[in-house]
């Protein structure tokens, strides 16, 4: 699916990523974890096109897409929800999830399908985005994403600031969706617990460099946050 390897990335001279490799399974997920600063957004980043690699590849089905611009990333099947629950605030939920579905075939039937995994938008159609909680802002967003049907899901820190109900419903989502064998996802989240019961592999970063890796089901809590020194 989605292949990281041995990426260098960074901001201007200063390079944050140094030589760091992921794979992203096709029918599950890979998370990331680090503390603050570890470099986890700006990997994501550039495994988006957002910003360029200096160093190492980007493959997606195999395909060397590291100077592809992000449109031709997300045509081929990436779908990128940053963090932050990020929505057009002034638009109502049926108009952001239709901005994105428009042009679309079966867009109707696309929105449905997010709605029934997100049942807690239907009551919130008619509602501004700016006014709806952080955890409606978050699940607005994802639902978003998957309107472009991807095959590949990038989220970063999906269950920051939200709450523990919430959370549940989004770790639903993702089981679901990579249960049918056609979704791939890279998870970026420090949310520890969350993150291992998700993850069918894990990789912890800490400053721009994969220090330890492993199978998320065997991994315990405390494992890894031995790993990461907390």
């Amino acid at each position: 699916m989605l292949e990281l390897l041995d990426v260098r990335t960074g901001y201007g001279r200063s390079e944050v990523i140094h030589g760091a490799g992921v794979a992203v399974p096709s029918n599950g997920v890979a998370a990331v974890m680090g503390h603050n600063g570890a470099g986890k957004t700006t990997l994501l980043r550039a495994a988006v096109g957002l910003l360029k690699c200096t160093g190492g590849k980007v493959l997606f089905d195999g395909e060397d897409i590291t100077r592809l611009r992000p449109s031709a990333r997300v045509a081929r099947g990436l779908a990128y929800v940053p963090q932050g629950q990020q929505s057009f605030a002034q638009l109502t939920t049926a108009e952001n999830l239709q901005v994105v579905a428009d042009g679309r075939r079966n867009s109707r039937a696309l929105i449905d399908e997010q709605l029934d995994l997100f049942p807690a938008l239907k009551e919130l159609l008619n509602r501004r985005a700016g006014l709806l909680s952080g955890g409606q802002r978050q699940q607005l967003a994802i639902a978003r994403a998957l309107i472009t049907s991807p095959k590949c899901l990038i989220l970063d820190e999906p269950t920051e600031g939200i709450q523990p109900s919430v959370v549940a419903e989004i770790e639903q989502v993702i089981t679901e969706l990579t249960a049918r064998g056609d979704l791939g996802v890279l998870l970026v989240e420090q949310h520890i617990g969350f993150a291992l019961e998700s993850a069918e592999r894990y990789y912890i970063l800490e400053a721009g460099r994969i220090t330890s890796s492993g199978a998320g089901g065997s991994a315990s809590e405390a494992d890894v946050r031995t790993a990461m020194a907390i």
